[in-house]
């Protein structure tokens, strides 16, 4: 009798371990305010007027600040037993906190403030990578699924440090161009 109770009990722990099917897309819905917000597509480049924020007044060299990023919203459906982890994932640009000083507002400027929003864009679709080669269970989707996030964010936030460091924001020529070039090639590569 001792060996029903044990199949019994190693059926419980393997349904409490089952994989889940996970279904990934690409939203442009998020909890902000639609007034407030642009998500990213690869035909509608940033505009002047798109920066609405306030300019700090310090005389630092910052001619202006991208304010953009990505997150994502998930949910669980069980059906017959079966669950299925839905993320949609989304990659914006704050209009309220992006600004640009009075006067700097150039062409040039523009494209290296572009550049900012692209990256998050890079992090976003790495994000979207590592969420279609994970396997996800029940018991630990929400865990990988905020670690997955955060080690997408950090290389976000690095390539921005990165990009800005180098390019002096913008300010040494020979470095934005060739950071528009890496830049480009990464985005195309993601589009086509």
């Amino acid at each position: 009798m001792k060996f029903f109770p044990f199949i019994f009990s190693f059926f419980i722990i393997q349904s409490s371990f089952a994989q889940i099917t996970t279904n990934v897309s690409w939203t442009e819905h998020s909890d902000m305010p639609p007034n407030e917000v642009i998500y990213y597509k690869t035909n509608n480049k940033l505009q002047w007027d798109n920066f609405s924020g306030t300019a700090t007044k310090d005389n630092s060299l910052v001619a202006a600040l991208t304010v953009s990023g990505f997150g994502y919203n998930a949910s669980l459906k069980t059906i017959n037993g079966k669950g299925e982890l839905i993320i949609n994932v989304y990659c914006y640009f704050s209009k309220n906190k992006s600004w640009v000083k009075p006067g700097r507002n150039t062409p040039y400027i523009l494209n290296h403030e572009q550049h900012h929003f692209d990256v998050s864009y890079i992090a976003a679709q790495l994000f979207i990578a590592k969420l279609q080669s994970t396997k996800f269970t029940i018991n630990n989707y929400q865990e990988l699924l905020a670690r997955i996030y955060n080690e997408c964010c950090d290389s976000m936030n690095n390539m921005q440090n990165d990009y800005d460091s180098q390019t002096k924001n913008g300010q040494v020529e020979e470095e934005q161009a060739r950071w528009n070039t890496l830049i480009d090639s990464r985005i195309n590569k993601l589009t086509n």
